[in-house]
């Protein structure tokens, strides 16, 4: 797997697809490595697509100190991985605390050409917070429980109880998944950190490029009205909501996702793949 050095940081990442194809670019949530946007990836296979792990995460490196962790250093992180790949430019994408990333991203540097945004939100005093109850999931596991069991616990409110009761091979797949590649403790601690301090109400306005905010009305880990005031903020954005959807809704209908994201990048890509409609979710 190639790794990029960031600063100090190693960062690993995966990119896939003709080398001659437009890039989409991924950006993971809370705690995830990059089997998160595999739903996707594999749906993309006509685009060249690059996914890395957030620092301290799947095989990037596990900075120690807390102040290693900002939405800034992931935004960063991305920067760099594109830059070792002589990527110019790349359609981001970021769910949940990967939107912020994106956002960050936007702002910071001058390769993304458009932005989808996925369950997350743009932070600061305007935010819905993540309910208590769900909270409590995330980062209470009631004593007793083993690492399995825990890490299904913490995805209770992420899906709807539809989706795991009629899919558990997958989500045992998950858990798997999230086994090998969680980040560890005090990780999630750092990045959950990064995530309450991240704040783009300053400068929001000034991101101009195509944007595309996607977002589950049921969402219970970041409430839908995220959703409905980042794309209300954003100058040039699109919000389209999916009905009934969870936080993980990307996974659940991840068809539906994959045809936005598609559709998305088909019409602000330039070029051959301008004025091509987007696929309704």
């Amino acid at each position: 797997m190639p790794t990029v050095d960031n600063d100090g940081v190693t960062i690993s990442y995966e990119v896939d697809g003709p080398e001659d194809a437009p890039v989409v670019a991924f950006c993971e949530g809370l705690g995830y490595a990059r089997w998160m946007w595999r739903f996707q990836r594999e749906r993309l296979e006509d685009y060249r697509t690059v996914v890395f792990d957030n620092r301290g995460t799947g095989e990037s490196e596990v900075p120690e100190e807390p102040e290693a962790y900002s939405i800034e250093a992931f935004a960063s992180d991305l920067e760099a991985v594109l830059e070792a790949e002589d990527i110019d430019e790349a359609h981001v994408v970021g769910a949940s605390m990967g939107g912020m990333t994106a956002q960050q991203y936007a702002h910071d540097y001058d390769r993304a050409i458009s932005l989808t945004l996925l369950c997350t939100s743009h932070g600061g005093e305007d935010a819905v917070e993540t309910p208590p109850e769900t909270q409590e999931y995330m980062f209470d596991v009631p004593e007793g429980y083993d690492e399995r069991e825990a890490i299904r616990y913490k995805m209770t409110p992420a899906m709807t109880e539809s989706f795991a009761a009629e899919n558990e091979e997958l989500v045992e797949q998950i858990v798997g998944w999230r086994l090998d590649s969680d980040a560890p403790e005090a990780a999630r601690n750092a990045q959950a950190g990064a995530v309450a301090a991240f704040d783009s109400t300053p400068w929001l306005d000034e991101l101009t490029l195509p944007a595309l905010v996607l977002h589950g009305t049921d969402d219970r880990v970041l409430p839908v009205e995220n959703g409905e005031r980042l794309g209300a903020a954003l100058p040039n954005a699109e919000l389209e909501l999916y009905e009934g959807g969870s936080h993980l809704f990307f996974i659940e209908s991840a068809d539906e996702v994959t045809a936005n994201i598609r559709g998305h990048a088909m019409v602000h890509a330039g070029g051959s793949h301008a004025g091509a409609e987007a696929h309704d979710g």
